[in-house]
């Protein structure tokens, strides 16, 4: 009977606590948002811009679909549809997310909201202005109606992230009251916030809602679809009944009249589009292409104008990725004697203008990362046991990898990648890497581009030298998501994106659950319970260095096991642009963000 009562007790102090939560103008994953509540815009854009004109931007792919939320949407959707990086054009989140904080929410169709101090639950108080392209109000039904089909027929994540969800419901006129369950975090309500569209209940068809479509869609955006020609170019226009173009989060954001996005089959063709004038930005990432390229005339006659911005970002990782489930992989030992065979040096002497530099973490530049940095008492807590399985010298930040002399046959390098694959079972028989039957070591790398080509060209040269028989295989984008989707595949590059509020993404890309999942981030397939135990330990930190010291301790498990060869990071981000295209002269923390940006021709 006592516990009955204390059960009771406790259950209405939890309903007066929901009761007397205030409602929030904006959120951050830890700390407060750095805004003042009367904010009248973010600190990187121009809140007395002139909108109008048009913006033409290029990228590689097609598409078949104006259904982003999909399975067979992922790599043949419409861009801008579901875009954050071009702004999200037609659907919109609860919250926008500031680009100048590491992970803070203020108030989009959400206006406020209410949690918790557990975030048990979060309440979003829809703002009652929000209205449909079609002018229908936002509603709370709307809200409940997107969780459920996306949990019930979206494609991963956004299906993943709903499985937090144990009840959802209407508060009030404008109010949804969402719990979560288990499986949810400290994370997932800004997850929730930020990083889910809203759909239309009125004008969605549920029972088709898995099929790709072409119909133009109903969103809340500032944008809607003009036009489409499938597969070649997709023309969004201003609504000029945009409902939110005066609340803070969206003041000097949504510049252009008319947005088009045009597909190609290449990045070649989409670079000489840019040359003819066709497209106002181009996106550069290659040193060579950005220091050889530009001799055409726009140049020179300053019509187009090459810039460099410095965010202050971590560095991320990029590399070859090792598809643990392929037997041939699955002794770290191997692993980490073909990481030590690529010849960086050779490669950023002779290949990349001794442009890049080696990525050795993969929070690297911030404070967030492992490198060069010795556990501390409080992280050689977080990992208990787990410490033994790290590399002692990733431990006490000691970590480097190999500096090779660059005559790309550095000797005691290759020696060292020798010894480790003899671990791993390997022993060099006839100038061929065998194993105890007589098998070569061999495998293929799959790639997408001339680029990724061109790296792995140099890593089979490396490889070559230690009779590692290595085949590369250049697809088409969709065999490429197809074998992707079904990990199909040895070895494939692919590029690990930090941000400074690393999350439930890392789940997606390296738990054990997603390496059974079809379509899922996790590449290597990794499947390891302590590294799903030190994702918990930062998805539930509570404070600032507890949530960094837990990052730092799963970026050296991920350091030494050896899942990727890390390859190289540029710090800095280039963007060609047509001098009509303007942009503010504040830079966020994040980087330059072409939503912001405008056509200054407009008189």
């Amino acid at each position: 009977m006592q516990a009955l009562r204390i059960a009771v007790f406790l259950f209405f102090a939890a309903l007066c606590n929901a009761a007397a939560a205030q409602p929030l103008y904006g959120i951050a994953m830890h700390g407060d948002p750095a805004l003042p509540a009367d904010f009248k815009h973010f600190p990187y854009v121009n809140p007395d811009v002139k909108k109008g004109g048009r913006i033409s931007y290029g990228v590689v792919g097609t598409f078949d679909n104006l259904n982003p939320f999909i399975l067979k949407s992922m790599r043949t959707t419409a861009r801008g549809m579901w875009d954050p990086e071009f702004g999200n054009l037609v659907y919109e989140p609860l919250m926008q997310r500031s680009r100048d904080e590491p992970f803070t929410l203020y108030g989009l169709l959400a206006q406020t909201v209410e949690w918790d101090d557990s975030r048990s639950y979060i309440q979003f108080n829809l703002n009652p202005d929000a209205k449909w392209s079609d002018g229908q109000p936002v509603t709370p039904d709307d809200v409940i109606f997107t969780f459920q089909i996306l949990r019930d027929k979206g494609r991963i994540p956004f299906s993943s992230w709903l499985d937090t969800i144990a009840s959802m419901e209407k508060v009030g006129e404008h109010g949804v009251l969402i719990r979560f369950n288990e499986k949810a975090n400290r994370e997932t309500p800004l997850i929730i916030a930020s990083s889910l569209p809203i759909l239309p209940k009125h004008a969605t068809d549920p029972d088709n809602f898995d099929r790709t479509t072409l119909s133009i869609p109903i969103g809340s955006g500032p944008y809607r679809v003009k036009s489409v020609d499938p597969g070649q170019r997709i023309v969004f226009e201003r609504n000029p009944d945009y409902w939110g173009k005066d609340i803070p989060a969206k003041v000097g954001v949504d510049n252009y009249d008319q947005v088009v996005v045009n597909y190609f089959l290449q990045d070649t063709t989409v670079f000489e589009s840019f040359k003819k004038g066709d497209l106002d930005i181009y996106q550069d990432g290659s040193p060579a292409h950005w220091q050889q390229a530009y001799n055409f005339p726009a140049v020179g006659s300053g019509a187009v104008v090459k810039e460099t911005f410095t965010p202050k970002l971590p560095s991320g990782m990029l590399g070859f990725v090792f598809n643990t489930r392929r037997p041939i992989f699955a002794d770290r030992n191997v692993r980490k004697g073909l990481t030590l065979a690529f010849d960086f040096e050779w490669f950023n002497r002779n290949l990349a203008s001794s442009a890049y530099t080696r990525t050795e973490s993969y929070w690297q530049n911030s404070d967030l990362s492992s490198f060069g940095v010795p556990a501390d008492a409080n992280e050689l807590a977080m990992l208990g046991p787990i410490k033994d399985r790290i590399d002692a010298d990733v431990l006490d930040g000691t970590y480097k990898l190999p500096v090779s002399d660059g005559s790309g046959r550095d000797r005691k390098i290759l020696r060292k990648a020798v010894n480790f694959l003899k671990q791993g079972g390997y022993t060099i028989k006839g100038e061929r890497m065998v194993d105890s039957a007589g098998h070569q070591l061999s495998f293929e790398i799959m790639t997408q581009n001339a680029d990724q080509e061109r790296i792995a060209i140099a890593y089979r040269r490396s490889l070559a030298l230690l009779g590692v028989a290595v085949t590369i295989r250049t697809v088409d984008d969709s065999q490429y998501q197809l074998r992707t989707t079904n990990y199909d595949y040895d070895m494939i590059v692919k590029s690990y994106p930090s941000s400074l509020s690393p999350g439930i993404e890392q789940v997606g890309r390296w738990s054990s659950a997603a390496a059974k999942t079809p379509g899922s981030l996790n590449f290597a397939g990794v499947a390891d319970s302590d590294i799903d135990t030190l994702m918990d330990h930062f998805l539930t930190a509570h404070s600032a260095e507890d949530f960094r010291d837990a990052v730092r301790s799963f970026d050296r498990i991920l350091i030494s096991g050896y899942y990727v060869v890390p390859l190289y990071h540029i710090a800095q981000q280039w963007v060609a642009r047509r001098s009509h295209i303007a942009h503010p002269d504040i830079l966020p923390l994040y980087g330059y963000q072409l939503p912001v940006w405008w056509d200054a021709s407009v008189q």
